[in-house]
């Protein structure tokens, strides 16, 4: 039986472990720098105390990643507490302020009251190495959006014909606004050079696009203050988006040549709707092992794709998404169930059932999602590739 438990709350420099005993009594409070050393020590002070330790943080990764490792390294039991359930924990233990040590207080008596905490485990270095491809992905497609809207608010103050009509998801109209940004450029130039001009850029539809982009600027013979500037910065702007879009070609093949590595690779695969990228980001959020969620049902809780009850009084069944899920997960079920719409003949007709009892296009595809879970759960645990014949599931 479990006779001490430590909380760690969790810092970039420094972390702040507090442990206490059975009856919440504090044995020890030190503040510790991030470095192995320092956790070495720490760990062999709490085990001094005794053997028999829970430990808990309330940082899975990132900062945490080093004090994680050295515990799992050396066997020791570890539960995660969201940062948000300390922070509302926090309200019901005395005291008003807040310090690092009062929340790995909090910590600490949380993991020793409560047993329905999430215990972390090693990851396999596949699932690792794709968290980081994904979570790098996922900061250059945001960077990349964010640099987009830039561009088409510049656009739009100088030129707002010629960003109505182009498609800056598309590499043609980026070459385009590299060379030209203004009405008056565009008509010096005239339609037949600037078709060739395009041509010699390997852009496909050269000759519409130099159409679509010549007409505009024939509806636009007023020059807005600031133009020059902005044509500079447009130029910018769309060079930059052409590197991002680059860089997350390079990192989709590193993605893709990973994912295929994987020992569950082709059960994963074999869903219709979910590619090397959605299969990463499933593997990078689970590591493919579904011991850890116990069953089928809480790993759609988690993924945000499983409604939970708002109950109150006479109130009954008024169900709603959960606040707290994984969004990786969600967007992995959820698009994939978008897409298995428009090629699985299964998912189709699930989803046209769904919305012929009445329910939105969203709620149709949130349940086809909820049904998905259960069949890529029965998948991984049979080890058998999707045969187009939905798999009975049972808890495991």
């Amino acid at each position: 039986m479990t006779r001490i438990w430590a909380g760690t709350d969790i810092g970039k420099t420094h972390h702040h472990c507090v442990v206490l005993d059975a009856e919440g009594r504090r044995l020890l409070s030190r503040r510790v720098l991030n470095d192995e050393p320092e956790l070495l020590a720490l760990l062999t002070d709490v085990l001094a105390l005794d053997e028999d330790v829970v430990w808990a943080v309330d940082v899975a990764d990132g900062m945490a990643a080093l004090w994680i490792n050295i515990l799992l390294g050396h066997g020791q039991h570890l539960v995660y507490i969201p940062g948000l359930a300390v922070n509302r924990a926090s309200a019901g233990y005395r005291g008003g302020g807040k310090t690092d040590a009062k929340d790995a207080t909090v910590i600490a008596d949380q993991a020793r009251m409560r047993r329905d905490l999430t215990v972390l485990r090693p990851d396999d270095e596949h699932a690792v190495e794709l968290r980081i491809l994904t979570g790098r992905r996922a900061d250059l497609s945001a960077d990349r959006t964010r640099r987009i809207n830039r561009l088409r608010g510049q656009l739009t103050g100088i030129f707002p014909a010629l960003e109505r009509t182009l498609d800056l998801d598309n590499l043609g109209p980026l070459i385009l606004l590299t060379g030209y940004q203004t009405p008056a450029a565009l008509r010096r130039t005239g339609r037949t050079r600037l078709t060739t001009w395009l041509r010699n850029r390997k852009v496909r539809g050269a000759e519409a696009l130099a159409q679509t982009a010549t007409e505009a600027a024939e509806r636009q013979h007023t020059t807005v203050p600031g133009e020059k500037i902005a044509a500079q910065v447009i130029h910018t702007l769309a060079k930059e988006v052409m590197g991002l879009n680059e860089q997350i070609t390079e990192i989709d093949k590193l993605i893709a040549a990973r994912f295929r590595e994987h020992d569950l690779a082709e059960v994963i695969a074999s869903m219709p709707g979910i590619g090397p990228l959605l299969g990463a980001e499933f593997l990078a959020a689970t590591a493919g092992d579904m011991s850890r969620y116990g069953s089928p049902d809480r790993l759609a809780s988690l993924a945000g794709v499983a409604p939970v009850p708002r109950d109150s009084g006479h109130v009954s069944g008024n169900l709603h998404r959960p606040r707290r899920y994984h969004r990786g997960l969600q967007r992995v079920f959820y698009t994939s169930a978008l897409i298995s719409i428009r090629c699985c003949e299964a998912s189709r007709r699930f989803y046209e059932r769904k919305r012929a009892e009445g329910k939105r296009h969203t709620q149709a595809v949130l349940a086809l999602a909820r049904r998905r879970v259960n069949v890529l759960w029965a998948l991984i645990r049979d080890g058998r590739c999707y045969q187009g014949d939905l798999p009975v599931t049972s808890a495991a």
